[in-house]
C-alpha cells in the first residue's frame, strides 16, 4: 500500500495524502468562477477534512473564498506572508487557523513538514485590489519529499528544491490569452522538472477551466498541455517519469515505482 497518494481534481485542486496526513492545494470546487467555467472533469469529491489547506497566492483561480468556505472540517490555512489579512476580512471565521508563509519558512502538520518556496508570479488579489502577498510554492516533506509550485515561471532557485520524489507542475492555464509572464506553458514545465530533479512529475493547471462561450477557441490550449509537457520531458528530463492524470484520478507513488 502507498504511504504516499496524490489526486487531481482539476486546475490546481490536488488532495494529496501522506503519512496519515492530508493536505489540499488551492481549492477550486465549484463549476464556475467568475467568467470561467468548468469545462472537463467531475467536480471535486474530497474525501474529508484536509489537516490543512495550501493557498500559494491571492488570485481568485487559486484562493477562491467560496470553495474554501465549502472544505470540510476546520484545517489550517497555510497562506503567503502578508495574506492574514485579506483572509480574515474575506472569511472572519477562519481568522484563528490561518498561518502565513514566506519563502524560508516552514511549518508542522501532523508530522508533515510544510516549506514555502519561492515562486515567480504576480501576488496581487487583482488589477484593482490593493490586496498583495508575494506568491508561493510548497515543499512538503513526510514519506515523499513533494514540490506544489502553485502559479510560477521559471527561475534560477528551482535547482536547490529538488532532489525530489514528486513534482506537481502548472503547464498551461484557463484561457487563450494567460500569457507566459509568470507561467510555465509545457516545453518550460519540463525545464522546471529538469531543474527540481523529481522522481515522478504529474501536470496541473490546466484542461479544466476556460472563459465562458470560448469553448472552442484554440481548444488545444486546453486539451494538450498535459500530454505535450510529458513528451518534452521525455526529451529534457529522461530520469524523471512523468503521469498524466485524469480528473479525479490518484498516483500512489509506492505503486507507481
Amino acid at each position: 500500500m502507498s504511504t504516499t497518494e496524490v489526486t487531481w481534481w482539476g486546475h490546481s485542486t490536488v488532495w494529496l495524502a501522506d503519512s496519515g496526513v492530508t493536505l489540499l492545494t488551492d481549492p477550486v470546487l465549484t463549476g464556475r468562477l467568475a467568467h470561467l467555467r468548468r469545462m472537463a472533469g467531475p467536480p471535486p469529491r474530497l474525501p474529508g477534512a484536509p489537516d490543512a489547506v495550501l493557498l500559494s497566492h491571492l488570485h481568485a483561480d487559486h484562493f477562491h473564498v467560496a470553495s474554501l468556505r465549502a472544505v470540510p472540517g476546520e484545517p489550517l490555512l497555510i497562506v503567503p506572508r502578508g495574506a492574514a489579512a485579506f483572509t480574515a476580512r474575506a472569511m472572519p471565521e477562519a481568522a484563528g487557523r490561518c498561518v502565513e508563509l514566506g519563502p524560508g519558512d516552514s511549518t508542522d502538520v501532523g508530522g508533515v513538514r510544510v516549506h514555502a518556496v519561492p515562486a515567480r508570479h504576480d501576488g496581487s488579489r487583482g488589477p484593482w485590489s490593493r490586496d498583495r502577498a508575494a506568491a508561493v510554492g510548497f515543499v512538503t516533506e513526510g514519506a515523499s519529499r513533494i514540490w506544489y509550485a502553485g502559479d510560477t515561471g521559471l527561475f534560477d532557485a528551482m535547482s536547490d528544491l529538488g532532489p525530489l520524489d514528486l513534482a506537481l507542475i502548472p503547464v498551461g492555464g484557463w484561457g487563450p490569452t494567460l500569457g507566459a509572464h509568470g507561467h510555465l506553458d509545457a516545453r518550460d514545465g519540463a525545464e522546471a522538472l529538469r531543474r527540481v530533479k523529481a522522481s515522478w512529475a504529474v501536470p496541473v493547471h490546466y484542461g479544466t477551466l476556460w472563459p465562458i462561450g470560448m469553448g472552442r477557441v484554440r481548444r488545444h490550449m486546453f486539451d494538450e498541455p498535459g500530454a505535450r509537457f510529458a513528451e518534452f520531458a521525455a526529451r529534457t528530463a529522461p530520469d524523471s517519469r512523468v503521469r498524466v492524470l485524469a480528473h479525479g484520478e490518484t498516483l500512489g507513488l509506492e505503486q507507481a515505482a
